[in-house]
This record gives structure tokens, sequence and C-alpha cells, in this order.
């Protein structure tokens, strides 16, 4: 028979009946009081084995010995842990991403620490948003120096008193969704070569090599051409003429990182990018779970 201490007197004991549910049950004859054995069940290792261990429920209820209806119970109890300690002054990356057509979470995040500040489920997203969350989070005594966005019309110019740095990644995928990957136009070629060059040379360069650009292929940008069933006539390459125009528009705020190196500010959202992916290959692990489940999951995840 195994033995075993009690876990009450200490007194030893050995098994009163085999199994239960993968668990040993004890009776101590010192104190008379009866025991399972095995793992104990703790509420907050079983909630991080679920979701940072990517446990599913079967694997649990086999580990521990009980029912799924356990399982989540248990899982049900924790709270997701809080951070309530942040830098004074931030730089703060802020993007949103979704797990269904109208459910987001919009995060804004400290590249200076690496600390996540705010987290707001939303259903879209809007520039009021992003200006709602960077004003509390100004109210809690946080500095906020810069702001790296991805370049969501309308949010670049809200912020009149921080500068504002626009991803070049968000931005040289604009360019190649307009271009595509592998564009068969000459001059859709050279721009997106050109895109691509964005996050590896200064601004004053970028703009030497755009204007030389624009001076060789201006004559295509205004290429026009004639329906012939209508008779309206359109700019024969509107796709290059977008992916111009963005360059153009956005390029007063993608090296914003440049004129303000003393703030140590990124030039691209990529530390928030990383971290989306983390989330969505976690939740991948609980497909099928209630939308407050996945808050739940969501808010011990960012901390925030």
């Amino acid at each position: 028979m195994n033995k075993k201490n009690c876990i009450h007197c200490g007194s030893p004991i050995t098994v009163k009946n085999g199994l239960n549910k993968g668990r040993q049950l004890y009776k101590c004859h010192a104190c008379g009081r009866q025991f399972l054995g095995g793992r104990r069940k703790n509420a907050h290792d079983i909630f991080d084995e679920y979701f940072y261990g990517k446990q599913t429920y079967a694997q649990l209820t086999e580990k521990y010995g009980c029912s799924e209806k356990t399982i989540r119970r248990y899982i049900d109890k924790v709270n997701p842990r809080r951070k309530t300690d942040f830098g004074r002054v931030a730089n703060a990356v802020m993007d949103t991403t979704y797990f269904g057509k109208e459910f987001g979470v919009m995060v804004f995040k400290n590249t200076l620490d690496g600390c996540v500040l705010l987290t707001k489920f939303v259903s879209h997203e809007t520039v009021k948003g992003y200006l709602d969350g960077i004003s509390e989070i100004v109210s809690r005594g946080i500095s906020v120096q810069s702001i790296i966005c991805d370049g969501k019309k309308g949010v670049v110019n809200a912020f009149a008193d921080i500068p504002v740095q626009t991803c070049q990644f968000h931005q040289i995928k604009t360019v190649t969704t307009y271009l595509t990957r592998k564009p068969k136009l000459q001059a859709s070629i050279e721009l997106r070569i050109l895109s691509l060059c964005l996050t590896d040379i200064t601004k004053e360069e970028f703009n030497s090599r755009l204007d030389r650009w624009f001076e060789k292929w201006k004559h295509v940008l205004n290429e026009w051409t004639i329906n012939e069933e209508t008779g309206k006539s359109h700019y024969t390459h509107k796709k290059l003429r977008s992916a111009y125009r963005s360059l153009v528009t956005n390029l007063p705020h993608l090296f914003v990182f440049e004129e303000w190196r003393e703030l140590d500010i990124p030039n691209t959202t990529n530390s928030l990018d990383g971290l989306f992916a983390d989330l969505k290959n976690k939740l991948r692990n609980h497909n099928g779970l209630s939308t407050s489940r996945k808050k739940k999951l969501i808010d011990e995840f960012f901390k925030a």
C-alpha cells in the first residue's frame, strides 16, 4: 500500500480506497479526516497552464483527475492580473487588432519600457477612440512625448501638440496593396522598390529619390484613357497614382523619429504587431471561447 502523511495533522497514513478519478483517497486514523492525494488544484496554476501553457480542457481534466466542468470553474475564478506601476514618460505606440467583424482591442504601449499602458475593447477603430485613450493615459500623470501609429486617416493630424510617427512598414504595405508584390508596369516596379527603402535611408535621400521618380514617370501618372462606350475619360494608372499620393501625403510623418532623435521614437509599430501575433497564437489553441472568456484572456495577456 502507498504511504503518505496526513495533510491535516502530519501523521503517517495508508490508502483507504483505490483511485478516485485519478487520485488516491486517504483516511488518517489519527485525526479521522479523509482527503484526496495527488496534485492539489490551484486556480492560478490551472489558468496559467490553460492560457500560457496552451493546455486544453481535456489535457487538464486528465492531469488533475476531475471533470471539464471543474476545470472551467477553476479558470473562471481567476481575475486577470493588472499592472499598476507605469513609467512617467511614454512613447505611445497604438494600434487595433480584431478577433471578428465587430470585436477588436485597441492597445497603447510604451516603447520605452515595453509596458502596455491601456487596452480598450472596441467594435471599430476610430480617431475618437485613440484620442480618448491618450487622454486617459495623460490623466494618470504619464507624459506622452510621442505617438507611433499605422497612419490611419485622421489620426496623425488629431494630435497637434505631440510628434506623430507613421509606421514605415504600414506605408510599405499600403504601396504594395496598390501595386502588388510583382507589378508589371516599369514605373510601378521602381516605385515599389523605392518604398522598400523607407526603413534604410534618411528623409532627405528618400525625398530626393521620390522627386527623381516623379520627374521620370509623371507622363505615365498623367495618362488618360477614354471609354469608347461612354465617352468619359479617367486616369489610366489609378493604382499607381494612389500609391504615389499615399507616399506624398504621409511623407511629413514618415521620418518624425529622425527629427526627434533625442526622444528615441521607433519608426514602426512592430513591437505591437509582435504582441498581437503572440496573443492570437495563444487564443488559437482555445477556439470556441465565449466573448466574455476571450476578453478575460486578452486582459490577462496585456495586464493593462
